[in-house]
């Protein structure tokens, strides 16, 4: 019990976010559409935010891609706390960047 894979399972768990993330970008439009629009994005644009989520999620849980997930993940969280930033919308800048800091230590892993 002492030797659980820690950064195995916050990957896991980081992933997991990301499939909701991507879950929630391509299906619920109707709360995630007024959104962008108000942040100046395109309509479609949810789209594509649902699809590189998706993408993380998927490359976080393998050591051989992991790195790769952890750099897309930080970028679109970089991007997420732009976005809210720029808004005005200090409080909603909290969880991408608890979510960047986590993704910056499994990609130093």
């Amino acid at each position: 019990m002492n030797h659980l894979p820690w950064m195995t399972i916050l990957a896991w768990g980081i992933a997991a976010f990301f499939l909701l993330g991507a879950f929630i970008n391509t299906f619920a439009t109707n709360k995630v559409e007024p959104e962008y629009r108000r942040w100046g994005y395109p309509d479609w644009f949810h789209f594509v935010s649902g699809g590189l989520e998706l993408i993380v999620a998927l490359l976080l849980p393998a050591m051989m891609t992991r790195l790769f997930g952890a750099t897309l993940g930080a970028a679109i969280m970089v991007a997420a706390v732009a976005t809210v930033c720029r808004h005005r919308e200090y409080r909603r800048a909290v969880p991408p960047i608890i979510v960047l800091v986590l993704l910056a230590i499994v990609g130093a892993a």
